[in-house]
C-alpha cells in the first residue's frame, strides 16, 4: 500500500534527543557498556514529599477526570508560585495545566499561529520548539548565536529578523541547550525591539527557573508593556524531578488560556489526577526544600567543566542554569580519527557514541552546528568516566 500519511506527519522530524537515547538503550540491550548523558531527565528521584502527596490523593480518590484546566486548587497554587517566585500576578482563569510543559507549548501554537505565520526562534533552541512550529503548519527562522557571545541573541539580530509574517517569538532562559540565563536588563533590551511591533507575542519558557547558579531568574512577563503579550510556561519535570509525571502548565492573557482549554478539551481533556495533587504539595513548598539537587548539579557542573577543559580542541562557556554543557567542538571539523571522518557535529556525536560508547546530542538538533549537548544529569562517578572515555578516544 502507497504511504498514506498526512504531509504534516512526513515533513515533522523525529526528537533528536529522544532518537539518541533510544540508539544508546539498544546498544546497552546488546551488552555494550554505554554511559548516556543525552537525555534532559533528572537523576534525582521525586522527593518523599510530594510523592506522600500522591499517595494521599490516591486514599482521597482521586481518581475521576479532573477540569480540562486543571483543578482549582491547584491553579491557585500555580498562581502563588508565580507571585512568590516571578513577581507575576495571574488569576485562575489565566492558567492551564497540561499534560507536561510540552503540550503547553503545542497549545499555545495550535491557539496563535496559522499556516504560514512565522516564529522567531533564537538558536540554540529546544528541539521542539521548531518541530511544533512544523506541526502546526507555520514556518520558523533561526537567530543564530556562537558560544562567543554566551549562546545570547542581540536587539539588532532581533530587530533584523521581524518580517511582516512574525507572530511569535520563543525565549528560554535558563536555556536548554547552553544553559545560558538571560538577565533582566538583557530581556528589556529585547522587549524595546518587540514593543514596535504589537502583532508579535512571546513563549517564555521557564521550565529550568530553579536549577541556577547564583544568576537571578526574571520573567519576560515581568516587563510591563509585555505581559499582555507573553505566555509563561513551566511545569515541575526538572526542578522537582518528576518527568514521569507529566505536568506542564501556562500563565496567559486569560483569551489565549480559554483557547487554549478548548483546544486541550478535544485532545486529552484533563491531565492526571493523582500528578495535579502532587503538585500543589511541589509548588507550596518552599524552593529551599530542592536545593540540594542544585547545590548536587553545580557541583557537577564545575567538575565537567574542568575535565573538558583539559581535552584540546573543546571551546566552554559557564552555563548559568538547567543541566547541560554545550562546548563548540569545531575544532575536530575536517579531522578524522580513528578511520572517522569529522565534518559535523552529527559525525562528532556518533564517533562517540561508537568509539567511547557516550551518548550525547548533536548540536544541529538546536539550531548550533558547531556544538554537542552534554548532560550532566548523571552521578559524578559515570561523568568522570564519561570524559575519560571521550579523552581517550580522541588521543
Amino acid at each position: 500500500m502507497n504511504n498514506q500519511l498526512s504531509d504534516r506527519i512526513n515533513s515533522l522530524p523525529i526528537s533528536e534527543t529522544l532518537a539518541m537515547a533510544a540508539k544508546a538503550r539498544e546498544l546497552k540491550a546488546q551488552g555494550k557498556d554505554i554511559i548516556s548523558l543525552s537525555l534532559g531527565e533528572p537523576d534525582f528521584n521525586t522527593p518523599d514529599f510530594i510523592k506522600e502527596a500522591a499517595i494521599q490523593a490516591i486514599h482521597d480518590n482521586y481518581s475521576t477526570y479532573s477540569p480540562v484546566d486543571g483543578y482549582l486548587d491547584l491553579k491557585e497554587a500555580i498562581c502563588r508560585k508565580f507571585k512568590r517566585d516571578n513577581n507575576l500576578v495571574y488569576q485562575p482563569n489565566q492558567v492551564v495545566v497540561s499534560t507536561g510543559a510540552k503540550q503547553s507549548i503545542a497549545n499555545i501554537a495550535m491557539v496563535l499561529l496559522n499556516p504560514g505565520d512565522e516564529v522567531l526562534l533564537p538558536a540554540p533552541y529546544w528541539v521542539s520548539y521548531s518541530a511544533i512550529s512544523i506541526l502546526v503548519e507555520a514556518t520558523y527562522k533561526e537567530i543564530p548565536s556562537t558560544i562567543e557571545t554566551d549562546f545570547k541573541i542581540t536587539p539588532e539580530q532581533l530587530e533584523a529578523a521581524i518580517t511582516p509574517k512574525t507572530k511569535m517569538i520563543f525565549f528560554n532562559s535558563p536555556n536548554n541547550p547552553s544553559g545560558t540565563v538571560y538577565s533582566e536588563a538583557e530581556y528589556r533590551a529585547l522587549a524595546k525591539v518587540l514593543e514596535k511591533y504589537p502583532n508579535i507575542y512571546v513563549l517564555s519558557d521557564e521550565i529550568y527557573e530553579h536549577i541556577n547558579y547564583g544568576e537571578p531568574i526574571f520573567s519576560f512577563a515581568a516587563i510591563e508593556n509585555m505581559y499582555d503579550r507573553t505566555i509563561t510556561v513551566n511545569g515541575v519535570a526538572k526542578a522537582f524531578a518528576m518527568t514521569g509525571w507529566r505536568i506542564g502548565y501556562i500563565g496567559a492573557p486569560d483569551w489565549i488560556a480559554k483557547a487554549c482549554n478548548k483546544v486541550q478539551g478535544q485532545i486529552t481533556s484533563g491531565a492526571n489526577s493523582i500528578a495535579q495533587r502532587a503538585t500543589i504539595a511541589a509548588l507550596n513548598a518552599p524552593v529551599s526544600k530542592i536545593q540540594y539537587m542544585v547545590d548536587e548539579f553545580k557541583k557537577r557542573r564545575d567538575m565537567v567543566l574542568e575535565l573538558l577543559g583539559a581535552i584540546d580542541g573543546f571551546k566552554l562557556n559557564i552555563p548559568g542554569g538547567a543541566f547541560y554543557v554545550f562546548p563548540d567542538i569545531s575544532a575536530f571539523f575536517g579531522k578524522e580519527i580513528k578511520g572517522h571522518k569529522i565534518e559535523t557535529a552529527d559525525n562528532f556525536s556518533m564517533f562517540l557514541l561508537e568509539e567511547a560508547n557516550i551518548a550525547t546530542v548533536t548540536g544541529d538538533a538546536f539550531g548550533a552546528p558547531n556544538c554537542i549537548r552534554i548532560s550532566y544529569a548523571a552521578s559524578e562517578d559515570q561523568l568522570r568516566e564519561a570524559i575519560k572515555r571521550i579523552k581517550d578516544a580522541l588521543s
